[in-house]
């Protein structure tokens, strides 16, 4: 019996060692960085991530974070794959910045090589922790050594020829109006969030992970990563620099919006799970406190919110004006003649319903009354149109526009905008449940 429990301690070690040797080698690399800017790659940051997983996986398969001698070594490792993930996603942008061709950027770059050095920084001083911790677990260290040169940065001063056009690929403009409209209704979604001054550490509290929390911004990212999928897949099929520009940048709108969510969402997961509530037992609170020495909380949620979750929300609203632009001059357009609300005419709920269904598509629709034509998307307006409608005693209108929301439009108006004769609202078809 005890051969046999020896065995598997034996096992463990060899196997532990031999999961380790990659991530401390990449340790020892970096807690000799002079010059992280330049020195911390995206190569690098690759490594880090699948040594630090891989090693996860193992130490979790095997309990660790129900041990009290290996936790806290099993944290380290998760902190260094959230934190590689991160900066990687922040990397990416910083590369490809350049091709994203956005507009107003202001201080974004500045601002993104700031958090960079604050991941790095965090990176490195972790390393000497989790070489000691690896010691003190008797881990053998590794015998050989990464060097510069293994970790090269992906950029050179060189660009391949560009030989293949995309500008003849199939741009069905159903796609272009489908990717516009979901791109605007991400934007008003996000509204909740939209903020226009950096939060106060305190407030920031009070936001997260209350408001903003992992599961919601990754919700986000996956409706982002669709937009972008999609894109690619029926749109434009090759790079940034040449073709149509305002899809290609508007591509960029949705891009860096992607990256800097996937990264939004690492950092809150590490917080939520590592920092900010830690568990019951002693020995959670002991190591979350040694991991919060390491990685500054106020200083974590500071890039989290005030530069991530800030910047994805100022460029989703500035995509806006290229996505209506797009969208308008892509979409199937048409008229449609609908009664008008029997008894109240274009009262609030009426027109309150109409702008829904033209703010859901997002393209451009007008209510045409005589010479008069007034946009539908705007309850105002709409009731400004009522006013006229009633006074001329008209019984029947013309909408023109968007044919999706033509259709829809119709539809309403077959339910009377959604009331009886009373002013008393009625039950909408399951194709405007989105009004609901």
């Amino acid at each position: 019996m005890k051969k046999a429990a020896s065995a598997v301690e034996q096992s463990f070690a060899e196997k532990v060692r031999i999961f380790s040797n990659d991530y401390l080698k990449c340790c020892v690399y970096i807690s000799d960085l002079d010059r992280p800017a330049t020195t911390c790659t995206q190569k690098l940051y690759s490594t880090l991530i699948s040594t630090s997983m891989l090693l996860e996986d193992f130490l979790d398969f095997h309990g660790a974070k129900n041990n009290s001698n290996w936790y806290f070594y099993r944290e380290l490792t998760a902190a260094v794959r959230h934190l590689s993930l991160a900066a990687n996603f922040q990397k990416h942008i910083s590369n490809r910045l350049v091709f994203y061709d956005l507009a107003d950027i202001g201080d974004f770059p500045g601002q993104g090589e700031t958090t960079l050095e604050f991941l790095n920084s965090a990176l490195i001083k972790m390393a000497p922790v989790i070489i000691k911790e690896a010691q003190n677990l008797k881990i053998q260290m590794p015998e050989t050594a990464y060097t510069a040169a293994d970790f090269p940065s992906v950029v050179t001063s060189q660009m391949l020829d560009y030989d293949i056009d995309d500008k003849d690929k199939d741009q069905q403009k159903k796609n272009i109006v489908k990717i516009s409209s979901e791109f605007l209704n991400i934007a008003k979604s996000f509204d909740q969030l939209k903020f226009y001054d950096p939060y106060p550490y305190k407030e920031i509290l009070t936001l997260v992970p209350e408001r903003v929390n992992e599961v919601e911004i990754r919700r986000y990212e996956m409706l982002v990563h669709n937009l972008q999928s999609s894109f690619d897949t029926y749109v434009i099929h090759g790079g940034f620099r040449f073709g149509n520009r305002e899809l290609k940048q508007l591509r960029g709108y949705f891009s860096v919006v992607l990256h800097l969510l996937q990264m939004i969402g690492r950092l809150l997961h590490f917080y939520e799970r590592h920092l900010h509530e830690a568990g019951y037992k002693k020995i959670y609170k002991k190591v979350q406190v040694r991991l919060s020495k390491l990685v500054n909380p106020k200083s974590l949620l500071d890039r989290t919110i005030n530069y991530g979750l800030f910047n994805a929300c100022h460029f989703l609203t500035s995509g806006i004006e290229l996505a209506e632009k797009i969208l308008n001059v892509n979409i199937e357009r048409a008229t449609v003649k609908v009664g008008v609300p029997v008894k109240l005419g274009f009262h609030s709920r009426p027109c309150l319903l109409v702008a829904k269904i033209v703010q859901h598509y997002g393209g451009q629709v007008e209510l045409c009354v005589g010479s008069d034509r007034f946009d539908a998307s705007s309850v105002l307006d709409l009731q400004w149109a009522g006013g006229k409608i009633q006074k001329e005693k008209l019984d029947r209108v013309i909408f023109e526009g968007d044919v999706r929301t033509l259709k829809d439009i119709e539809i309403l108006a077959s339910v009377n905008y959604g009331e009886d004769t009373m002013g008393k609202g009625v039950p909408l078809p399951e194709a405007l449940s989105y009004l609901k």
